[in-house]
């Protein structure tokens, strides 16, 4: 069952001091440098570039065209997901990926943006808003070599202004990747699913509530929320969802 929508208003979410820095340093969009609007980092032309992930199959998210569908009809599961089954009960992606978001994330994973990782939370609260509320939110953790040498987890980065936003807690150091494994982007399907073979582990499965939501920037396959789900479900969570910010058509 859907737990009831948060009713927080921004000025609420916000901190005074954030309030305070948008008047002394008005917001300037992180795409195009022009004045934010909407006391964001993002100015109405690139807002209305969004690609809001509007339609998609409910399993997966990947996007599909909604041909005939009424306005807000829910999406059927795609073909993958009817002969497939997922260890997540759900997959939201607030965006398709492409103009800005491939702007944007990028900005957060590789290169420290950490305003970029703000911006997108943001965003992503206002997709999610309508979505049943989980527990808590986990973010898909980095290994601990890999941690050290970026410095930071975009997925955390990603998972904190969001569980403040819509008023669910973030449990972020049960779920581990114990494991060191080459990076996804560069491999294929098969290769990726074989890397993620026995990378996550669980620091204290009684810890864990029964509603979970894994929260991670891109969704490409599907392979490591799909790891991350499995080893949840084993140790007893009874639904795992993920929330992603973009998903690869």
């Amino acid at each position: 069952m859907a737990k009831a929508v948060n009713q927080m208003s921004r000025a609420q979410v916000d901190g005074w001091l954030c309030r305070l820095g948008r008047v002394i340093c008005p917001p300037r969009c992180l795409v195009c440098r022009e004045p934010g609007a909407e006391a964001r980092d993002l100015c109405a032309a690139c807002a209305a570039e969004l690609p809001w992930n509007r339609h998609a199959c409910p399993t997966c998210a990947l996007p599909s065209p909604g041909v005939g569908a009424p306005p807000g009809a829910p999406a059927s599961r795609c073909g993958a997901c009817l002969q497939r089954p997922s260890p997540l009960a759900a997959a939201h992606a607030a965006f398709v990926y492409g103009f800005p978001l491939d702007r944007l994330l990028p900005r957060l994973k590789f290169h420290g943006d950490l305003a970029a990782g703000r911006l997108l939370s943001q965003l992503m609260a206002d997709a999610l808003v309508d979505v049943p509320r989980p527990d808590a939110l986990l973010p898909v953790p980095l290994h601990g070599a890999r941690l050290r040498r970026r410095g930071y987890d975009q997925a955390l980065e990603l998972a904190r202004p969001l569980g403040r936003a819509l008023g669910i807690p973030v449990i972020d150091r049960i779920l581990r990747r114990q494991r060191a494994t080459r990076q996804q982007s560069r491999l294929d399907a098969g290769q990726r699913q074989r890397n993620l073979r026995g990378a996550f582990a669980l620091a204290d499965p009684a810890a864990l509530p029964a509603h979970v939501a894994l929260v991670d920037d891109v969704m490409t396959t599907g392979a490591t929320l799909h790891a991350a789900a499995a080893v949840l479900r084993r140790a007893g969570v009874a639904r795992v969802d993920a929330w992603v910010c973009a998903r690869a058509p």
